[in-house]
């Protein structure tokens, strides 16, 4: 048996769930998929992808473990056509709650322009502009 290389759901452990749906739902007016109050809320994010927030102690519960982890070394990208929209899109989510990590600047390598924020429950968000880089119609990302 070999496991297709994709992933369709990447969820959360989230201490504040309201946190997160005061972020994302009325912050950034994302709409949710399915909103299972004091337990769970999913967001279509791309085609065949969702992004969930679970409750943490209703997840650690499912996982059958006695405290949810904590999300530690990891981000999630949204990638964008200009520098500008980097801008916007990092202004934006300050403006929903967010907290600033690294200032719209130039990044360490291949022409990116990069901002990092920190969402309510500690999710890391990259937003980052890189020409050579881009997302196809299909959902097909092309690193150059």
């Amino acid at each position: 048996m070999q496991l297709d290389q994709q992933i369709h759901f990447l969820t959360f452990a989230t201490a504040d769930l309201d946190a997160a749906r005061q972020f994302y739902v009325n912050g950034l007016a994302w709409k949710p998929l399915m909103d299972v109050e004091n337990e769970i809320i999913f967001f279509q994010i791309a085609p065949g992808v969702v992004l969930g927030f679970f409750e943490a102690g209703k997840f650690a519960e499912d996982i059958g473990v006695a405290d949810a982890p904590s999300i530690s070394g990891a981000t999630v990208a949204h990638n964008v056509d200009s520098r500008d929209a980097v801008r916007a899109v990092a202004d934006a989510m300050v403006a929903a709650g967010a907290s600033v990590l690294k200032p719209p600047q130039p990044g360490a390598f291949g022409g990116i322009f990069h901002a990092q924020v920190r969402d309510p429950n500690g999710l890391i968000w990259e937003i980052a502009h890189n020409p050579g880089w881009h997302v196809e119609a299909d959902g097909t990302v092309v690193l150059a």
